[in-house]
């Protein structure tokens, strides 16, 4: 028989009791969320928090935003974005607003009601998760937390981190009990920056948790500035998700991409046949081949999966495969950039080479593993004097890798300096560039992005795909 049914009178009125405070409890908390009365602090003001931060603002939350870069928050404080596609305008309304403070010192944590963590989650050298930025971030968050707030991890992770990791930090280095002190919540970000299409609010939110109790306050407070919440039953459905999200496309472009390769070697122009493929109107999704992948997402959150498998003694062949073929892709670009110097009477050796974009997709200042460094690399080891050209990113900002690019500055765009190149590579294809200008500035194009769309019954002998 069920325990329930076993209690005695004493018993079951002080279950009745406790069963009746935490729903009035509960209800307090949600009419607090109801009325904006929630306040909101956000660990990490990168790509994914400072947009967070603006959403709750503009949707009328107290909100506090923490991290440990100081230039961040001055430049927050001084009304000046440090991201591009996020404008001074945005950020000074942020700054002025007496609803909005930014902060370094963390022990302002606990004064807020939900914490939501966005922070990195890379790949150490040995293409394992570096959990290192969550656990610092959870083991700070435990010495503030306080009864009744709420933790949400954003950050793209393993299944399992929520519940396995975090949650085991926070009750023991606090002494409080998930559920019942404290509240926890995994709802992964999906910010694509510089996407015109859609922002934080208009895209969908997945949010999980492992308790009632914390999925409940979650999507209360999600709903109230996100256009759709989708709640999943666990933490571990929502991790898995974003896994799953970026899997499929990385798998996909590495298909793409592989196509490129053979359809190259039968001098077939493999952006043709994509294209003719796309014109079926179902059963086909499409996807553009490059030099490689870059961003904080695919290149990096199938192998998170992979690691969490062989935990299980499973091996993820197709993400494994995917990544082979993907990471391969600069290599292919050297080789053809090799080829075209060989038919222009050139070796790379002491040729000058342009790299036209190093930011990982058009439109952003975003250089996260971006294809272009190691192509630079591997072009600068063979002998070439490389250099760059990116209106988003006229100067290569200090990074985690790729140390050895810190400070160059882009070059000019005039006549004069992009015709003294032997070559130009496009890698990434950023809309304000002039292409029609560049095919009359350079004797030799390495198209890696379908940038110069040329009809294909009239090839240009001095532009090449790769």
């Amino acid at each position: 028989m069920n325990d329930f049914y076993q209690l005695n009178g004493a018993e079951f009125h002080t279950f009745r009791a406790i069963f009746v405070y935490m729903n009035i409890i509960m209800s307090e908390v949600l009419e607090r969320i109801e009325k904006k009365e929630f306040k909101i602090g956000i660990i990490g003001l990168g790509y994914v928090g400072l947009p967070l931060l603006w959403t709750f603002h503009k949707h009328g939350f107290n909100v506090i935003g923490f991290d440990v870069d100081e230039s961040k928050i001055n430049s927050i404080d001084s009304g000046k974005s440090y991201i591009k596609h996020f404008s001074h305008e945005q950020i000074q309304i942020l700054s002025d607003s007496d609803e909005c403070m930014v902060t370094t010192d963390f022990k302002k944590i606990s004064s807020v009601d939900a914490i939501l963590i966005c922070v990195p989650t890379p790949l150490d050298r040995f293409r394992e998760p570096d959990m290192s930025f969550v656990v610092e971030t959870t083991n700070t968050v435990s010495q503030y937390l306080q009864k009744g707030q709420l933790v949400v991890l954003e950050s793209t992770t393993w299944p399992g981190t929520t519940d396995e990791l975090m949650t085991v930090i926070l009750e023991r280095r606090s002494g409080l009990k998930v559920g019942e002190d404290f509240h926890i919540a995994y709802s992964p970000e999906r910010e694509d920056p510089g996407n015109p299409d859609f922002d934080t609010q208009t895209i969908p939110k997945i949010v999980g948790a492992s308790n009632e109790v914390s999925q409940q306050i979650a999507v209360s407070l999600y709903s109230k500035v996100i256009d759709k919440v989708v709640p999943v039953s666990s933490a571990k459905v929502a991790e898995s998700a974003k896994l799953l999200e970026n899997i499929f496309r990385s798998v996909n472009i590495a298909l793409v991409n592989e196509m490129k390769v053979i359809m190259d070697v039968m001098d077939i122009d493999v952006h043709e046949v994509i294209d003719a493929a796309a014109t079926k109107p179902f059963g086909f999704m499409k996807f553009t081949p490059g030099p490689g992948l870059g961003g904080h997402c695919i290149p990096i959150d199938p192998f998170y999966l992979s690691w969490k498998a062989r935990e299980y003694g499973l091996n993820t062949r197709f993400i494994e495969l995917a990544g082979e073929v993907n990471n391969a892709m600069p290599q292919f670009v050297v080789d053809k950039t090799i080829l075209a110097l060989n038919e222009q009477g050139k070796a790379v050796k002491g040729s000058s080479i342009l790299i036209m974009g190093i930011a990982y997709k058009p439109n952003v200042d975003d250089m996260r593993e971006s294809p272009s460094f190691p192509i630079m690399d591997k072009l600068a080891k063979l002998g070439a004097n490389v250099e760059y050209y990116d209106p988003w990113i006229p100067k290569i900002p200090k990074s985690r890798e790729h140390m050895n690019w810190f400070g160059k500055e882009s070059v000019n765009w005039d006549k004069k300096t992009i015709g003294a190149f032997d070559c130009v590579l496009i890698i990434t294809d950023h809309k304000d560039i002039d292409y029609s200008e560049l095919l009359t500035l350079s004797n030799c194009i390495i198209d890696t992005r379908n940038a110069i769309k040329v009809d294909p019954l009239k090839k240009l002998n001095h532009i090449y795909k790769a």
